[in-house]
């Protein structure tokens, strides 16, 4: 699948190497849904591939696929 760059990735599931909860944007993202540390990401995000959960968790705004995402693993915002 190719990525959708809807940022819900870098949005809806914790990232534990920076520090970021469920729920909250990476501080890393862009306004435009784009990584601004895309060369020097870490590994786990360097590692991560668009996959059928993208395709479950579609819809039309970034709030609306992390209430998907979430709801999905049975997570809650941070």
């Amino acid at each position: 699948m190719q990525c959708l760059r809807c940022g819900t990735c870098c949005t809806a599931p914790d990232i534990s190497t920076l520090g970021k909860p469920a729920g909250v944007p990476c501080i890393h993202l862009d306004a435009s849904g784009l990584c601004t540390i895309y060369d020097e990401r870490p590994a786990v995000c360097r590692g991560y591939r668009p996959d059928a959960i993208c395709s479950m968790v579609a819809a039309p705004t970034l709030e609306e696929r992390v209430e998907k995402y979430l709801e999905l693993f049975g997570l809650e915002r941070k």
